[in-house]
């Protein structure tokens, strides 16, 4: 079972940390990870180029697909310009969430 320090509930949502590796080959959501902190993250790789915000809307546009939610449910809270970033779900519960983005089909 992976860690669950990733996500975590704020009201009717959830708040997400996540690791982003942008100008990847592929967008993808890699699944979650322990850092050397002991902190874990989901872990999402864009294709998009950290310029001007363009992976911080192919991130949000990646959440939002894969949560069957609408982009405005999702707001950047923090790590604009990290690549560690937290990220706010609103409408779904954390435990929706988490199952919506780890535990799902491959």
């Amino acid at each position: 079972m992976p860690p669950t320090d990733w996500i975590r509930s704020e009201g009717e949502g959830a708040i997400l940390r996540l690791r982003v590796a942008p100008n990847a080959s592929k967008d993808a959501i890699e699944g979650v990870e322990t850092a050397a902190d002991g902190l874990s993250h989901l872990k999402i790789r864009v294709r998009a180029v950290p310029d001007k915000g363009a992976a911080n809307a192919a991130v949000l546009k990646l959440l939002a697909k894969s949560l069957g939610v609408s982009k405005s449910a999702l707001e950047l809270i923090s790590g604009h310009t990290a690549r560690i970033k937290a990220v706010r779900v609103t409408g779904l519960a954390s435990d929706e969430v988490g199952a919506r983005l780890v535990d799902r089909p491959a």
